[in-house]
């Protein structure tokens, strides 16, 4: 079964009045049988997993996060949990730990005192640290030991020189053959750093409303009335589209794909996330674009796959009973009536889904999504 890295079951939902609940039957209707939250409010989600758990003819698995651990006032005050000390780190890891959470998350206001803290204090409780980078760089995250990155923003803001003329449209001029580069990402290689490039929400952010073929989508029908109305003021408070001409913002996003390509062809892992629901980016149907962008961007149609299967079973630390298809492992299958290695859009020609054993169809299991 295809796994989402990079979901949040209750931010940004919450604003649009539907719950979490609401939306788990996209995820298995789209062949998304497993979604890896990244950041969100602890007992809500908590009670999200729980409804997912009782209802695998509906749901996916999902695992758990901590709330995004960020400095003071946390980005986000409804995810956020302000960690500014790394004294603090022993007793709120303890608290999360007690939720049952499967990652830890760094968010962008973190230093790199208290993120390395996380980390060390993580890993000794067994629990894999994720990060959305702002104020620790990412080679300095990357050394102290980081498990995976979250967007390729996390990656792309730490390869620009100082000496870059930042004028309007400077990211889509990069080179990205500079040493920083090449540093960065010749260590995340080395280090088997996992980096989850969610290209779908990027390209959303970066070219929405000016490309048509975003903007109006036919997997965006499938969501809630209600979430497909909060999209557009939730692109107007956040700012969106950003980086000048529209010329500009599609040079920049090749910039991001260039990046992907070339962190795959150095032997970094990748993931497949998406960030539902941010705006366009529909719960579950999203990741098989997620997949088409993998592919454009170099990947192999195998390789894309591997990443939405064994290497975010990986992430989650679950590769032991998800990831491949092997006796023992739980029992989470897609069939598709064409092949993807073939062409990756083949992902989208489901025929049955199972989850835990239970055997569903994606035409029934959409019956029991919310549509209004």
């Amino acid at each position: 079964g295809l796994i989402d890295a990079h979901v949040h079951l209750v931010h940004v939902s919450d604003f649009a009045h539907v719950t979490g609940d609401e939306l788990l039957p996209l995820y298995l209707a789209a062949g998304v049988t497993s979604v890896r939250s990244t950041g969100d409010e602890i007992v809500a989600a908590t009670l999200v997993a729980r409804f997912a758990q009782r209802h695998p003819e509906s749901s996916p698995r999902v695992f758990t996060c901590s709330p995004l651990l960020d400095a003071e006032p946390p980005i986000h005050r409804d995810v956020g949990r302000a960690v500014t000390d790394p004294a603090q780190v022993p007793a709120i890891l303890d608290d999360l730990r007690a939720w049952n959470v499967s990652t830890l998350k760094i968010y962008a206001g973190t230093r790199r005192e208290v993120g390395r803290a996380i980390i060390e204090e993580g890993h000794r409780r067994g629990l894999p640290v994720t990060a959305h980078l702002g104020a620790y760089p990412a080679a300095q995250a990357v050394a102290d030991g980081v498990d995976c990155l979250e967007h390729i923003w996390s990656v792309f803001n730490y390869v620009i020189p100082g000496d870059v003329d930042r004028k309007a449209g400077y990211r889509g001029r990069l080179d990205l053959n500079n040493p920083l580069c090449e540093s960065l990402v010749s260590e995340l290689a080395r280090r088997k750093t996992f980096v989850d490039p969610t290209l779908t929400v990027f390209r959303n952010m970066i070219l929405l409303p000016d490309e048509v073929e975003v903007h109006d989508h036919p997997d965006q029908a499938l969501a809630p009335r209600r979430l497909r109305e909060f999209w557009p003021t939730y692109l107007a408070k956040s700012g969106c589209p950003q980086g000048g001409s529209f010329d500009d913002r599609r040079r920049e996003f090749g910039k991001y794909q260039e990046l992907t390509g070339k962190l795959y062809r150095a032997g970094v892992p990748l993931l497949a996330g998406t960030d539902a629901p941010e705006p366009q980016v529909t719960p579950g149907f999203s990741l098989h674009q997620e997949l088409e962008l993998l592919v454009d961007s170099g990947l192999p149609p195998a390789a894309a796959l591997r990443a939405a299967t064994l290497h975010n079973a990986r992430a989650l630390r679950q590769d032991n009973n998800l990831g491949t298809v092997a006796a023992g492992k739980w029992a989470d299958l897609v069939l598709l009536t064409a092949d993807p290695l073939e062409d990756i859009r083949h992902t989208r020609k489901i025929e049955l889904v199972i989850r835990s054993g239970v055997v569903t169809r994606p035409d029934e299991v959409l019956k029991r999504a919310a549509r209004d």
